[in-house]
């Protein structure tokens, strides 16, 4: 690569942290590689955004607003498979291609949230705090493989989060729209609408992308009683302030996250209250991060970016939604 070395920002926070030197890949293409904060500050990110000519961009948002301020910018390649916080009617204006990484994080994903129903189920937080505690009181929870799971989004997370329920013998649910009942039979999962998983299922796994609230005070009434909820998706996914409700009232008896309303630092949800810890679970939006997905999603973007540079056709473009699916 010859002349003025291109400008790659990259905003992921665990971008090239696995086995895989990605970093070092670009570099040797002679590219030079700036860091900006993972929540998208403008402010911040603006003298960066001027010069750049890739982005490698986290969860934080891409708004017209940053595309406006990166006049070179010709991909924003999404680190993870999510492009919804991406504006991409403004980016196919701006010329900028949109990629992710589908698939790269899926199987980390699905472990996760397997980790976190079983944790929600059997109350595993709750006994560590009562054993650091000196309390050695039990309750008795119930076995994964005769309860019931409803998975909300039966993409590649739903569809491995069912294959490792099926390890356990557990009935399984299934809702998407975009999936055609016979997929889902096949994949071992019964079709079902929102209203029967509200109705059947003793734990319900989110997987859905985040444009709509999904689990609101309407959908939690009736929910069968004692119901165990899990989310590795998105925060808005859930009303926080109905959940909490139903937390308090013992409509829901167990809430596990990696995701919430507030992930700033701030405790601002009110599903963080002291009162309701023994009924929730949370982690630091740590699903994705294992070494073979920080890999994958590396080496993802990667190519992307050198697809760009060397002026191919990346892999994985996401086109912009049509008017009709807006609508």
């Amino acid at each position: 690569m010859t002349g003025t070395s291109p400008v790659v920002l990259v905003t992921s926070r665990s971008f090239s942290s696995g086995d895989v030197d990605a970093r070092g890949q670009l570099e040797a293409v002679g590219a030079r590689v700036v860091t900006g904060p993972p929540d998208h500050d403008l402010d911040t990110l603006r003298p960066m955004l001027s010069t750049a000519v890739a982005w490698i961009a986290g969860t934080g948002p891409v708004t017209a607003a940053h595309l406006d301020a990166a006049p070179d910018l010709r991909l924003v390649a999404r680190y993870g498979v999510g492009v919804d916080a991406v504006d991409l009617a403004a980016a196919a204006r701006h010329d900028v291609v949109v990629t992710n990484t589908p698939g790269a994080n899926s199987g980390a994903v699905a472990d996760h949230a397997v980790a976190l129903i079983l944790a929600a189920l059997r109350g595993v937080a709750t006994g560590d705090r009562r054993v650091r505690a000196g309390d050695w009181r039990v309750d008795r929870t119930r076995e994964l493989g005769n309860s019931t799971v409803g998975i909300v989004g039966v993409g590649r997370i739903g569809r491995g989060v069912a294959a490792r329920l099926a390890g356990f013998g557990s009935t399984v649910l299934g809702q998407d729209p975009w999936v055609p009942d016979s997929e889902m039979r096949s994949a071992g999962i019964e079709p079902a609408s929102m209203e029967e998983i509200a109705a059947r299922s003793d734990i319900v796994s989110l997987h859905a992308p985040g444009e709509h609230t999904l689990i609101d005070a309407a959908w939690l009434a009736n929910a069968k009683p004692s119901l165990i909820l899990v989310n590795t998706a998105r925060a808005n996914l859930v009303d926080e302030i109905a959940l909490a409700q139903a937390l308090t009232d013992g409509t829901v008896r167990a809430y596990a996250a990696d995701t919430l309303s507030s992930q700033s630092g701030e405790a601002t949800s009110p599903l963080l209250t002291e009162a309701l810890a023994d009924r929730t679970t949370f982690t630091p939006h740590s699903a994705a991060q294992t070494v073979e997905a920080v890999d994958s999603m590396s080496v993802g973007a990667v190519s992307a970016v050198l697809a760009v540079l060397g002026g191919d056709r990346p892999p994985n473009i996401v086109r912009p939604p049509s008017i009709e699916e807006m609508n």
